[in-house]
């Protein structure tokens, strides 16, 4: 690979892996298999070794993926607090031969006797409780490794989570980390009870099990069937001589810990347990996806250390996905919000992971000339990670005799126009972004979304406005009125009023959920928040630079061309234009300015991002006498973390014992009010752990 094509790549990996992390942790709606996500994750891995150059500390492989809703905080969303420990993620592979090399690595550098601790890898949601005297005083998500969101009320009402320990022995604190589960009987049930109301279904247990857990209301929680399994307790917390200790001991304090578990003492006992579990774990009336192989004594796990993402000490095998033969019987093109035209394949139905698998993706015209696919085959159809199928491979030997190669359209199924296909993508475009229907009604659909404006509106509502000619882009919306509504089926008084009211409430939006809602390609939710707290202003964002873009955290060369592109279009322009007209938010809220000594002598590191944008951070500190460091030292007073803050910067500030805190804890300091109330945890020095 060339120089130049590796940097592309390397920005274009990092955005659809952390966009892709989004969806996953925060959205619980994934559209990419664990497999297809961890090849990718590889490859960025790979390109970075060979060219270091471009390796940069905000790249996905070297953070945690974050399940924070950071847009929701003091909007009845969930406290953040700091981990006492951060939660890092496993390093994880598909393959036995890495197993072996890790054994292999292990019984080379190891030189007194040891043992592995191997134990099933459960497909839930993180959590990380805390007992004080014996009693559950706090739970808390993964969040972004270092803050989660507090949800104890909620753990509360997981029918097995002790709210207080029983027996003896267990140290005045500790933290223990494990999985919130929902058992697959639940999860039938909880999909069942949401068709009947008509409401989108969870793709997979694990969706449906992360997505109850930040529900508002606990006892809809505790109605869930929601369960716990807990395996891992912070190394320095408790004193036992291995982690399976450890674990007997929490199961005697009557904590649910999994008992399916075994200690090995080399590779070909590693490999029974997976050949075993591959099979058994089908049985399981819960989702398991692979095995996590530990070496289960805590002063080699201390020896072994840690990267800046995961420990060296252990390692996830994961199962291959489930898989199928069926037969194809036709194939539809469909046209996203950003154009991109995308295979769809029809199926004869068949039984994949407890649903009914339809269709199936076929990615791209690349993909269906690499799969080498014909009218008619019978293909693979896999369904990793249970979420939306994607066919892998053709079985030849079912091809009927004569079958032709399917031909990939040249005009947009939807309006005629001639496709495209801009250098370096892998996907055909509809360029007819003004007048093409299905593009239309994408963006509007997009636009009115929860995460976006949270206008109180679905696919119908769209459809009806756009065959009515009411609505051709989100900014028409604003122009609605009652009598209008009034002219569509089905629309009475009170459902027209509650969409204005809906419409009205969106002029509240903060910028960050406004710069997301216009649909700029590539820039996610997490991306769209960094580049409005960065420039603080629509108008900053249309004149910035390549060069100041590539400032902004996460933002790489694609990201910065899309953003560039899209200003560069006037009739976006005119529509960014017209919804500052209609009264939307397009800058962040100035920040108060209270002049002070508070921070006088103080050297203030920051990393990660904040309610304000880092410069206005910036500006704050000084403000209060304070003096901004650009890296931890041992002169550095405080380490103000963020969300997703530097792992490296978190590292040193606990070699150093330098104090870490949370933006609540500096307003506190400041004497100001704090823009996310309740955040204030207790500082204390970070030592990495496993989960």
């Amino acid at each position: 690979m060339e120089y130049a094509q590796a940097k592309h790549r390397i920005e274009e990996l990092k955005a659809i892996l952390w966009e892709n992390s989004r969806k996953y942790y925060v959205d619980n709606a994934p559209t990419m298999s664990d497999y297809e996500y961890d090849q990718l994750m590889h490859e960025l891995e790979s390109l970075e070794s060979q060219y270091p150059e471009f390796a940069t500390p905000d790249s996905p492989t070297r953070r945690v993926g974050s399940d924070l809703e950071e847009d929701r905080a003091g909007e009845g969303g969930f406290v953040k607090r700091l981990h006492k420990y951060p939660m890092l993620s496993l390093g994880n592979t598909y393959s036995i031969k890495e197993v072996e090399e890790f054994a292999d690595r292990a019984a080379k550098s190891i030189k007194s006797a040891f043992t592995y601790c191997c134990e099933l890898k459960f497909d839930g949601t993180a959590i990380c409780l805390t007992y004080r005297n014996g009693v559950l005083v706090q739970a808390l998500t993964r969040g972004d490794g270092v803050r989660g969101d507090d949800v104890t009320e909620n753990a509360r009402r997981i029918s097995n989570i002790p709210h207080k320990l029983k027996g003896t022995g267990w140290p005045e604190e500790f933290e223990i980390r494990g999985e919130i589960l929902m058992p697959y009987e639940s999860f039938d049930r909880l999909n069942h009870e949401r068709e009947l109301q008509e409401e989108p279904l969870f793709a997979n247990p694990r969706n449906a099990a992360s997505g109850s857990l930040k529900l508002q209301d606990p006892e809809e929680v505790g109605r869930r069937g929601l369960f716990c399994t807990l395996y891992h307790i912070p190394a320095g917390q408790v004193d036992f001589p291995t982690h399976d200790d450890a674990l007997k001991a929490a199961a005697g304090w009557g904590l649910p810990v999994s008992e399916h578990r075994t200690l090995c003492t080399d590779i070909d006992g590693i490999e029974a347990f997976i050949g075993h579990w591959d099979t058994a774990r089908k049985d399981l009336p819960y989702a398991t996806d692979g095995i996590v192989i530990k070496i289960n004594e805590m002063a080699i796990q201390r020896q072994l250390g840690f990267t800046a993402k995961s420990p060296r000490w252990a390692v996830a095998y994961k199962f291959k996905a489930e898989q199928a033969c069926t037969p194809i019987l036709s194939i539809d093109y469909q046209v996203g919000r950003t154009g991109a035209v995308t295979p769809v394949a029809n199926l004869e139905p068949v039984l994949l992971s407890g649903t009914m698998v339809k269709r199936a993706t076929l990615v791209n015209e690349d993909q269906m000339r690499a799969l080498d696919l014909h009218d008619g085959d019978w293909v693979y159809v896999e369904k990793g990670g249970e979420i939306i199928p994607k066919i892998t491979a053709v079985e030849p030997s079912k091809r009927q005799p004569g079958a032709k190669e399917p031909i990939f359209p040249t005009l947009c199924p939807d309006c005629g126009t001639h496709l495209v296909k801009p250098e370096g993508e892998a996907r055909w475009f509809c360029p007819n972004t003004s007048g093409c229907p299905t593009q239309i009604k994408g963006r509007i659909l997009h636009f009115l979304s929860r995460k976006a404006m949270n206008i109180l509106s679905g696919e119908a509502t769209v459809e009806q406005l756009y065959k009515l000619d009411m609505v051709h882009s989100p900014a028409d919306l604003y122009s609605l009125t009652e009598a209008q509504l009034l002219l569509m089926e089905g629309w009475k008084e009170r459902s027209a009023r509650r969409f204005l009211q809906s419409l009205r409430d969106s002029r509240k939006v903060p910028f960050e959920r406004v710069l997301f809602a216009i649909g700029i390609r590539y820039v996610g939710e997490t991306t769209a928040r960094d580049i409005a707290r960065h420039f603080g202003d629509i108008n900053a964002i249309r004149s910035a630079t390549r060069e100041e873009l590539l400032a902004v955290p996460d933002v790489g060369e694609v990201i910065a061309d899309s953003v560039l592109s899209y200003f560069q279009s006037e009739a976006n322009l005119l529509e960014i234009a017209r919804l500052q007209n209609a009264g939307l938010q397009f800058s962040t809220a100035p920040q108060a300015q209270k002049m002070s000594d508070l921070l006088e002598g103080k050297t203030i590191v920051i990393s990660g991002n904040f309610s304000i944008s880092r410069e206005d951070m910036k500006a704050l500190i000084e403000a209060h006498g304070g003096k901004n460091g650009s890296s931890v030292s041992a002169k550095t007073t405080y380490l103000l973390a963020g969300s997703k803050p530097g792992p490296e910067k978190v590292r040193k500030a606990g070699e150093l014992g330098v104090e870490i805190i949370d933006e609540a804890r500096l307003y506190e300091i400041i004497g100001l009010p704090s823009p996310q109330e309740g955040m204030r945890d207790n500082q204390q020095d970070l030592e990495p752990t496993l989960f």
